[in-house]
This record gives C-alpha cells, sequence and structure tokens, in this order.
C-alpha cells in the first residue's frame, strides 16, 4: 500500500506544480471534485442498468468499475492534499471501521 500512497503524494506534487491557483482554492476543488466523480459512478450505473431509456445503453459495469476507481483516486489526493499523514489517517480509519464491523 505504500507504494500507491507514493504515487499519490507525487500526483499532488505535480498538481501543485501545474496549478496557478492558491494552495487553499486548489485544497477546496480537490475536495469537491470527489463530488463531481461521484456523479459520473452514478450516471455510468445509469446507463448499465438502462435507468434512462433516452440513452439506452450507455455504460457497462467496467465502466463503473473504473468510476469507481477514479472516486477512490480522487479522495486519496484530497487526502494528501489536506495533511501529509495520508497514509496513517486513511489506515487508522480502515481499522476503525473494521474494528466496530467485528463488534456487531
Amino acid at each position: 500500500m505504500q507504494e500507491t500512497w507514493d504515487t499519490v503524494e507525487r500526483l499532488v506534487e505535480w498538481l501543485d506544480t501545474e496549478t496557478e491557483l492558491s494552495p487553499d482554492t486548489a485544497r477546496l476543488l480537490r475536495v469537491l471534485k470527489i463530488t463531481e466523480e461521484a456523479g459520473e459512478v452514478a450516471e455510468a450505473v445509469h446507463g448499465a442498468t438502462l435507468a434512462n431509456p433516452r440513452k439506452g445503453a450507455s455504460h457497462t459495469w467496467d465502466d463503473v468499475q473504473t468510476e469507481l476507481c477514479d472516486v477512490i483516486l480522487t479522495s486519496m489526493v484530497a487526502l494528501q492534499t489536506i495533511t501529509p499523514d495520508a497514509a496513517k489517517v486513511f489506515e487508522e480509519r480502515l481499522a476503525h471501521v473494521a474494528e466496530r464491523s467485528l463488534n456487531r
């Protein structure tokens, strides 16, 4: 998992060098980007389930998988943007949720 977080950190550094936005604005927009990506998941689910008869089969379940990965990656980038301890924060949260699921 550390290799994944190293990649995320590199992506954040790249994004930081490619923006002219202030750090506060960039941070805010990276968090908001999660919502945009989640909307793309919803659109793909609608397309895969034929929920919109006007559009028909506009997406597949492979598209849904791709969009879910985009949500995860975007969330990781946002988390890394707001804390240098993103990997630790994530691992602690994962452990907390996993522990809670065992106590039910």
